[in-house]
């Protein structure tokens, strides 16, 4: 399974990507997270804020980009299906070959999650 969490791209930047994630029934993950009371899981939301940086960072050219670090995440309110997930990342530093970015992923005016992350090259293979 292939996870590509943006469904659509509201906005892009140098520094800056807005981007969207539909909450469907249909998503294979939600039938066990939770039966009889379906949400996105914590970590597919994290996973959208990834996802979205990889938009923002797709022509920088070092790439593909991977997850390198995780700081400081909170979740807030559930993302249920039928709701959209805004994610909003920013780039806060830029490091070598890491890059340090602050996301939020909100439903509405509610915050589902918002944290910091470093994204760097992936290694080759060999």
């Amino acid at each position: 399974m292939r996870f590509d969490l943006v469904d659509q791209v509201l906005e892009c930047g140098d520094d800056r990507v807005v981007t969207v994630k539909n909450v469907t029934a249909a998503e294979e993950y939600l039938g066990d997270h939770f039966p009889g009371f379906p949400v996105l899981p914590g970590v597919m939301m994290l996973e959208a804020m990834v996802a979205a940086s990889r938009r923002l960072l797709a022509d920088r050219g070092e790439g593909p980009w991977v997850l390198a670090a995780v700081r400081n995440v909170r979740y807030g309110n559930t993302v249920r299906p039928g709701q959209q997930l805004r994610v909003t990342v920013e780039i806060k530093k830029t490091d070598g070959d890491r890059i340090s970015l602050a996301g939020k992923g909100e439903v509405g005016d509610a915050v589902a999650v918002q944290g910091r992350f470093e994204m760097r090259p992936a290694e080759p293979h060999g």
